[in-house]
């Protein structure tokens, strides 16, 4: 979304506000033995008391207020009662809604408890990758660029990326153009980050796959090669100099 007037900022930022701070409460809120539909109900209920609505429930009829993976699972879960948390799950949260004809999104993946696992590398590095690509986008920044960062620092942490996911231009809708900011860099594409625009910037680092495949559910998506896949992913503001983190208060850097 191009900005072009301050109602149009505030709007964005009230959004934005909401989601990431339903995220931060729902990553807080989450406890061994809960179950993802019910932390994906509390979610829900914070949306609605803000007046907001589910972009996935209310754009494409997904059967829940948020997106909420589960160790293997690399985007889309389905939040489920039957779907019980664990020690040491690597989780994922999604949330994006709309307020007022804005909408904004935001991610991010954590272990629920002790690290049983040996997740936190993976985890650390979709996280501190996304952290400098943000602050590597300006206006006149080729998307590509961006692309390139990201998976050759994924290598770097000895990982891979998603290919086929990728973030999105967002405001006036879940997802507009750029409608891919993809984890690697096309050489052919010679799109530019635009100043005062609105885009969601976000990681998809794996341990093993390079492509997300869907599950007999419709919406549950896994990596091709198995293992694990972690996401983190900000609403931001592009200037000519730092970008504006809209998302900022999901603290999914603290």
């Amino acid at each position: 979304m191009s900005i072009s007037k301050e109602s149009e900022l505030e709007g964005m930022k009230r959004v934005s506000e909401v989601v990431a701070t339903t995220l931060r409460l729902m990553r807080e809120h989450a406890k061994v033995g809960m179950s993802t539909k019910e932390l994906d109900n509390f979610g829900g209920e914070i949306l609605k008391s803000h007046g907001a609505k589910s972009a996935p429930y209310e754009t494409y009829g997904f059967p829940g207020y948020s997106c909420i993976s589960v160790n293997e699972e690399a985007a889309h879960g389905i939040p489920s009662d039957q779907k019980i948390l664990k020690e040491g799950d690597l989780v994922n949260i999604d949330v994006s809604a709309e307020l007022d004809g804005f909408w904004a999104d935001n991610g991010g993946s954590f272990i629920l408890g002790k690290d049983i696992h040996n997740h936190q590398p993976l985890v650390d590095a979709s996280r501190d990758i996304l952290h400098k690509a943000i602050h590597s986008i300006k206006g006149g920044v080729k998307i590509s660029d961006i692309g390139y960062l990201i998976e050759t620092e994924a290598k770097k942490s000895g990982f891979k990326v998603i290919k086929n996911l990728a973030g999105h231009g967002v405001g006036r809708s879940l997802h507009e153009a750029p409608e891919d900011i993809l984890n690697y860099r096309v050489k052919t594409n010679r799109e530019r980050f635009r100043k005062n625009t609105t885009v969601a910037v976000e990681t998809f680092i794996s341990t093993q796959s390079t492509v997300a495949v869907q599950l007999n559910d419709g919406w549950t998506l896994v990596g091709n090669r198995g293992g694990y896949v972690t996401q983190h992913e900000h609403t931001i503001l592009i200037t000519d100099g730092e970008p504006v983190i809209l998302t900022e208060s999901n603290g999914i850097w603290n």
